[in-house]
């Protein structure tokens, strides 16, 4: 689904992604977006910041009660502030016009992949089971003791990384590379930082005194030993 009110943009960005294969469903309003999620059912978002009425941020929150689908945002805002609200309401990645076709493309097969196809591993039906914590690398589902925990894409990849391979420390740039499958630009890995943050909240009983992913100062982030 692209939710996108520039007409020529919208239309440009499907004719690529059909080129592709893909099939595409063009809404021009947040509102128009909302209304028609459930109909259109679609596998991955691509929105825009700048919408007419209701916002691509809100969209974006509404729709994350809704469903786990990747969100891609695509923004003509390059302010980091606008970055890290974005994927601290659920996006998954975000794109700044002017982009290229192709990169667009790549990020979208990255999220698909991630999201419906190489789910977790070659072992279908594995779980990593770290203390409480228990990771359902088939499904894609977290629990904590009893409680089901929700994760958006890059979320849940950016733990189970981490949780197959205990103690590894993982530089930032790292982390992005293993989510995104392509190079990291150093100016993006402080959002790693917003991701970690978010699972954090999620995952710890207190996010303030991390149980399971650890901070390694001056480095990056490790799935604790114990």
């Amino acid at each position: 689904m692209i939710v996108e009110d520039e007409p020529a943009v919208a239309r440009g960005v499907q004719v690529a992604l059909e080129q592709e294969g893909y099939s595409t469903a063009i809404v021009g309003t947040g509102e128009e977006a909302l209304k028609q999620f459930a109909d259109i059912a679609p596998d991955l978002i691509l929105l825009d910041v700048r919408l007419p009425g209701i916002d691509g941020f809100e969209v974006c929150r509404q729709l994350r009660r809704e469903t786990r689908a990747p969100v891609l945002f695509l923004t003509a805002r390059a302010d980091e502030v606008d970055k890290v609200v974005g994927l601290e309401i659920g996006a998954d990645d975000y794109l700044v016009k002017p982009f290229s076709v192709r990169e667009l493309v790549s990020r979208i097969k990255a999220l698909l992949r991630r999201a419906y196809g190489e789910l977790a591993d070659t072992q279908t039906g594995r779980t990593l089971r770290r203390g409480e914590l228990v990771i359902d690398l088939e499904r894609r589902r977290v629990t904590r003791g009893t409680e089901r925990i929700s994760l958006t894409t890059t979320e849940f990849d950016l733990l189970r990384h981490m949780a197959a391979k205990p103690g590894r420390v993982y530089t930032r740039t790292q982390l992005l590379e293993l989510v995104r499958d392509y190079e990291a630009l150093e100016a993006d890995e402080r959002t790693i930082n917003v991701h970690i943050s978010h699972i954090r909240d999620k995952i710890e009983p207190d996010p303030a005194q991390p149980r399971f992913i650890k901070t390694v100062r001056g480095v990056g982030y490790a799935f604790s030993e114990d």
